[in-house]
């Protein structure tokens, strides 16, 4: 199945699972029977061993048919990718592309109600605990997109004065999950709940092994959260064109595709989204080429598709007037499912500051 064929089934229950406030059990087996999770994954455990360039591109046909369920799909595929592609792991990667060879579904929960995204520095509450009988977790993560239909989650967590991932198997002893999303602005059926951690028993494999040194940022956590909210506005886009052609108001005899403010306001998105679509595929092929600054290329692309998506989803909404405040043509939904990308890490703020202190601050070389 193609990433537009995946996107085409996804659409079809978009809008019920947005009302709902619920990810749909379907996009996650169609999401598993796609091997779209497996776009990453290397070879040898019956992946696609895609580059990034590739999966971005997909990324943005999936997230046009429900961006909810994209981000869903886009935690597991960040991390098989930066697993596959970084030397910050030790041998536990192979651990990860059989989970996903198995139909495993993944997610890194990282936030916390206190500490908010980790981003920010500093250690998590949630810690592990060593007793008579072993080593056990406790803790409260915010915001672990996926929620129950997740199969294992990545925890962040405390060891003494250190942090580490620790691997849980969801739904094991200790494992509660809080209904707390589905009727926010956006993204309303990626189920991006609360889970707890009460007693949940660690072995100590579970306790991944990575390299010391400098964290080097996940692009392909930062570009795949670009290419979500940039197929949304795709989304947009399509969605008004199809109805500027097809609606023709009494009072004017022909398709408001003809109305030259129309046509301005449609080229002007379309420029917006060409920008941001090639600063995107740019910023993948510096990664896959491992191009000095491709790093920063992706926090870059990252602040380009978040923009172009929020400015152009605004903007169709004005172009369909009245009509596209209703659920009818999905705009309001792609509008509101836009509007989240401000709040994935690397913030606007901090792309700004850095490339900055790029230019004007003496180079340590």
């Amino acid at each position: 199945m193609t990433a537009a064929e995946l996107a085409a089934r996804l659409a079809e229950r978009a809008a019920a699972a947005d009302r709902a406030g619920a990810l749909p059990q379907d996009d996650v087996a169609d999401l598993r029977a796609s091997g779209y999770l497996a776009l990453a994954s290397p070879t040898a455990f019956g992946g696609a061993h895609a580059p990034l360039r590739t999966v971005v591109e997909a990324q943005t046909t999936l997230a046009a048919g429900s961006a909810a369920t994209a981000l869903v799909a886009a935690m597991t595929l960040m991390l098989v990718g930066n697993a596959r592609d970084t030397d910050a792991w030790i041998d536990e990667r192979e651990r990860l592309y059989r989970l996903v060879q198995e139909g495993a579904l993944l997610n890194a929960v990282a936030s916390e109600p206190a500490m908010g995204s980790p981003s920010h520095g500093g250690l998590p509450a949630t810690e592990l605990r060593t007793g008579s009988d072993g080593r056990t977790l406790h803790g409260h993560k915010t915001w672990a997109t996926g929620g129950e239909h997740l199969t294992h989650l990545l925890v962040l967590a405390r060891d003494g004065d250190r942090a580490v991932q620790v691997v849980v198997r969801n739904h094991a002893p200790g494992v509660r999950w809080r209904t707390t999303w589905g009727d926010g602005l956006s993204l309303r059926a990626s189920d991006s709940h609360d889970v707890t951690f009460d007693d949940v028993r660690v072995e100590p494999a579970d306790v991944l092994r990575l390299r010391q040194g400098p964290k080097v940022r996940n692009v392909w956590f930062t570009l795949l959260v670009a290419a979500t909210y940039l197929g949304s506005a795709v989304a947009a886009r399509d969605a008004l064109v199809a109805y500027a052609r097809e609606r023709v108001p009494s009072a004017l005899g022909h398709p408001i595709a003809e109305l030259p403010a129309l046509r301005r306001g449609v080229g002007e998105g379309q420029v917006a989204l060409h920008v941001a679509r090639a600063t995107l595929h740019d910023a993948a092929a510096a990664w896959d080429a491992r191009r000095a600054g491709a790093d920063s290329d992706a926090e870059i692309a990252k602040v380009a598709c978040v923009q172009a998506a929020t400015r152009v989803t605004e903007g169709v909404l004005r172009l369909a007037g009245g009509e596209g405040l209703g659920s009818g043509l999905a705009l309001e939904r792609h509008f509101r499912d836009a509007r989240a990308g401000f709040a994935h890490p690397p913030s606007s703020d901090a792309v700004h500051m850095r490339q900055a202190s790029l230019l004007l601050d003496p180079s340590t070389d």
